[in-house]
C-alpha cells in the first residue's frame, strides 16, 4: 500500500467529494485501523491509526480508558466459564436475577483488559493520569496487511467517504428547507422526479408535481425544498413544485417589498395548476400590498404564472375584518353583502351577473375562499336569497381548521339566530 501517494491523493479526494480533507484523513485513518486489527490484534481492543498525509508516516496505538477498580465490576475467568457452562434453564434464572438485581440498584460496567487500565497502573505511565480518561499505547509497525485486510479497509474508505459527503451535503441544503433551489430534471422513476442539484440529487414525489404540468430530461426548473433528511435509508433532499408556499416563495424572489418584509403573504389556497388564491398584507401605510404583488402592467405576478405554467392566481388583501376579508376573497366577482352566521359560516349575497364569477367553474372560486378565508361560505343571488345555488357551498376542510377558540369565540357573539344548512 502506497501511503506517501495515498497522502497526496487526501486534497484531490476532498475538493471531488466537496468535503474537508480531515474528513478524508479520518476515513482513511479508521480504514487502516480495521486493517490493522483485522489482521494483528483482539476483535475487543480499541486500535487507532495516525496518518500524516504530507510524509506518509503511519502508526497505531492501543487506546484504554483509565477506571478506578470500585467503579466497574471485575469478573474472574472462573466466574465467567460457570457462567458460559450454565445450562439453559439456570442460565434463565440467573439473567433473571440479575434483572432484578439491576431495577434495585444501578449496575457497575464490566471491567474489560483489553480496553480498560486501573488508575494506579496508569499513572506509572503518566503521573497526572485520571479516571475516563483514554490513554494510547504504541503498537509495532505494520504495513503489509493481508488480503483480506486490505479489502476491508477499502471498504471502509469507501464508506467513510460516503458519509462524509452525506453529512457535507446535508450541512449545505439544511439551511434550505423551506426555500427556492434551482435543478435539472435528471431522470424518471415510477412517476417521481430525479433533480440534480449539483453537488445533490433531489425528489420530487408523483403527488408533490404540479397535474398537467410535464417534465424533460435537462430541463432546468426551480423547485420548493420540503424537506433535507439525514437518513441514508431514506431520499435526502424532498422538492415540490405543488406546495402552497412555492407560490409565497416565487413571489418573494419578484416582489421587493416582499422580500423586505414589508408586504407580508398572510394566507394562500392552491389547487395546483389551476388555480392559487393568495391574500397579502401591507405593514407600511401608503403601500398598496395587492399592487406590489401585481406589479406595473402585472409583470410581477406574469412571472410568478409563467414558472408555474400559467397557473392562474388572484391576489387579494387581507382584513382583520372577517367581512370585508370574505369579500375580498371572492375576487375577481364583486360582492354586494355578507352575513356573518353562527359556526364561523357566512352568507354571500351578490347580483345575478356576478353569480356564476363568485362560484366559480365547478365551485372552484368560492371552494379556494373559503380555504383562504377559514370560513364556510354561502354564495346566494340577491334576488333570491333564500335559494341555495349549485356549488355555491364551499367548507373548510377538516384537516384545514386551525382557528383560535377565541376568534371563534368572537364570530358566534357577532353572529345572528339563523344557520345555514
Amino acid at each position: 500500500m502506497d501511503l506517501k501517494a495515498l497522502g497526496t491523493s487526501v486534497q484531490q479526494i476532498a475538493t471531488e467529494k466537496g468535503i474537508s480533507p480531515e474528513s478524508v484523513v479520518a476515513a482513511i485513518e479508521s480504514a487502516l485501523a480495521a486493517a490493522y486489527k483485522k489482521e494483528y490484534r483482539k476483535r475487543s481492543e480499541i486500535v487507532r491509526a495516525k496518518f500524516n498525509p504530507k510524509t506518509g508516516a503511519l502508526s497505531f496505538v492501543l487506546v484504554k480508558t483509565v477506571v478506578d477498580p470500585t467503579e466497574v465490576r471485575i469478573i474472574s475467568d472462573e466466574e465467567e466459564e460457570n457462567q458460559e457452562a450454565a445450562p439453559e434453564g439456570r442460565e434463565g434464572d440467573r439473567n433473571e436475577k440479575e434483572r432484578e438485581e439491576e431495577n434495585e440498584e444501578e449496575v457497575l460496567p464490566r471491567y474489560n483488559p483489553d480496553r480498560h487500565i486501573f488508575l494506579e497502573e496508569a499513572k506509572k505511565q503518566k503521573k497526572d493520569a485520571v479516571v475516563g480518561e483514554d490513554l494510547e499505547f504504541p503498537l509495532e509497525e505494520q504495513a503489509d496487511f493481508g488480503r483480506i485486510a486490505a479489502q476491508t479497509a477499502k471498504q471502509v474508505i469507501l464508506q467513510g467517504l460516503r458519509e462524509a459527503e452525506r453529512a457535507s451535503v446535508h450541512d449545505e441544503f439544511a439551511d434550505k428547507e423551506g426555500e427556492i433551489v434551482s435543478g435539472v430534471v435528471q431522470r424518471f422513476e415510477r412517476g417521481n422526479v430525479f433533480v440534480d442539484l449539483g453537488r445533490a440529487i433531489g425528489i420530487m414525489f408523483y403527488n408533490e408535481g404540479i397535474p398537467g404540468e410535464h417534465y424533460r430530461v435537462g430541463e432546468r426548473l426551480r423547485f420548493y425544498v420540503v424537506a433535507v433528511q439525514d437518513d441514508p435509508r431514506r431520499p435526502g433532499i424532498i422538492l415540490s413544485r405543488a406546495h402552497p408556499k412555492f407560490i409565497e416563495k416565487l413571489f418573494e424572489l419578484e416582489v421587493p417589498e416582499m422580500a423586505d418584509g414589508i408586504v407580508e403573504v398572510k394566507q394562500i389556497a392552491r389547487e395546483p395548476g389551476s388555480r392559487t388564491k393568495i391574500a397579502v398584507f401591507s405593514k407600511e401605510d401608503g403601500i398598496d400590498p395587492v399592487g406590489s404583488a401585481v406589479g406595473q402592467r402585472g409583470t410581477r405576478v406574469m412571472a410568478v404564472t409563467n414558472e408555474l405554467g400559467n397557473e392562474k392566481i388572484d391576489i387579494v388583501e387581507w382584513s382583520e375584518d372577517s367581512e370585508k376579508f370574505i369579500a375580498n376573497s371572492l375576487s375577481p366577482a364583486e360582492v354586494g353583502e355578507v352575513e356573518v352566521l353562527e359556526r364561523r359560516t357566512a352568507r354571500v349575497l351578490v347580483t345575478d351577473d356576478q353569480l356564476s364569477l363568485a362560484i366559480g367553474k365547478g365551485g372552484q372560486n368560492v371552494r379556494l375562499a373559503a380555504r383562504l378565508t377559514g370560513w364556510k361560505i354561502d354564495v346566494r343571488s340577491q334576488a333570491r336569497p333564500d335559494v341555495v345555488q349549485e356549488g355555491g357551498v364551499a367548507a373548510v376542510p377538516q384537516e384545514e381548521k386551525t382557528i383560535p377558540p377565541e376568534e371563534s369565540d368572537r364570530a358566534k357573539g357577532n353572529g345572528k339566530a339563523d344557520t345555514v344548512s
